[in-house]
């Protein structure tokens, strides 16, 4: 037997994984604090649940990883301050970001989320390590779909230039 032959949790993890998952823990700990922030700017109702379950999905990344780092002998990049909650209208009117704008970050943040998930899964050698980034996949992916539904049915959501009238094609 070799020394990746055995329990994966008892395998060392290679530079690449350490680097992502110490890399994934302090995005996870930055969305943290941002989506806090953002909770206190926005001021539609399903705009604030999806905020809590990306506070709640970002809060589990960075603890498991964290966990994961810690397991393996590698220090954790240690989390910022949670952000006091503030009342909307506490907040001048030029200096909020609109529903609208919130609702475009967080739709982009979760796309480079499942990528960045997809990169580290591939990475992988350790099966745990890669099954933990296919649950969080999973979960941003889940997440993707609930923000598209409310973009569009908010009227949120500024498509590319769509393809209406399609050229004919020309046999030669």
């Amino acid at each position: 037997m070799g020394i990746l032959s055995g329990n994966p949790k008892d395998e060392p993890m290679h530079y690449g994984e350490i680097y992502t998952a110490w890399q994934g823990s302090m995005v996870a700990k930055g969305m943290i604090s941002c989506y806090q922030a953002y909770q206190n700017h926005a001021g539609d109702k399903e705009l604030k649940k999806i905020l809590e379950a990306l506070l709640d999905q970002s809060k589990l990344e960075a603890k498991e990883l964290d966990q994961l780092l810690t397991n393996n002998g590698i220090a954790p990049i240690p989390a910022p301050a949670e952000r006091p909650p503030v009342k909307l209208e506490d907040i001048p009117v030029g200096a909020r970001f609109t529903d609208m704008e919130i609702a475009a970050a967080i739709a982009a943040d979760t796309a480079a989320g499942i990528v960045g998930c997809s990169q580290a899964m591939i990475q992988c050698i350790r099966e745990d390590i890669a099954a933990l980034y296919a649950k969080y996949h999973l979960a941003k992916t889940a997440l993707a779909v609930r923000i598209l539904e409310m973009n569009k049915e908010k009227g949120w959501l500024i498509p590319p230039p769509l393809q209406v009238k399609r050229p004919e094609l020309v046999e030669a």
